[in-house]
């Protein structure tokens, strides 16, 4: 039998962790390919300027959503960023025009490389290295949006 401070602790955990679910059932996320990702939304100019700069690590299953007001030639460059990504590009319809595969991390500056869209974008998912080609993405693969992203920036 559990003694009433291992039932009282087993209780607090699966309560943490139920309330942990809750949190991340409203956080946004696409899908892609069958698979879902918890995204974070760079909606506005300094969201988007900033991106994923400076960061140590992307969690597994998590990426980042550039949404612009129109569709345009996009370039998306490695300037200060930590970790390899998978630079993918979608039009206004959300269908893959192209992916960066695998860019490197860069600390060279304004020195670094861009990495352009191959046609008019409107959408970019930036994720880690390694997941366009485990996921087999190929031209015109859909991105859906969870509740909540909207179309507009």
């Amino acid at each position: 039998m559990m003694s009433s401070w291992l039932q009282r602790s087993f209780a607090l955990a699966v309560l943490a962790f139920s309330l942990s679910a809750c949190a991340n059932a409203d956080a946004p996320w696409v899908e892609l390919a069958g698979h879902r990702f918890a995204v974070e939304l760079a909606a506005d100019e300094a969201s988007r300027t900033r991106g994923l700069m400076f960061r140590d690590e992307l969690p597994a299953d998590h990426g980042m959503l550039f949404i612009f007001e129109r569709e345009e030639p996009l370039a998306f460059w490695m300037k200060n960023t930590r970790i390899a990504l998978d630079i993918l590009y979608f039009d206004g319809n959300r269908r893959l025009l192209s992916v960066a595969e695998n860019t490197p991390p860069c600390s060279a500056g304004d020195r670094c490389p861009s990495y352009p869209s191959k046609g008019m974008a409107r959408f970019t998912l930036e994720l880690n290295a390694g997941t366009a080609h485990r996921l087999d993405l190929q031209p015109g693969a859909e991105l859906r949006f969870g509740p909540g992203i909207t179309q507009s920036p």
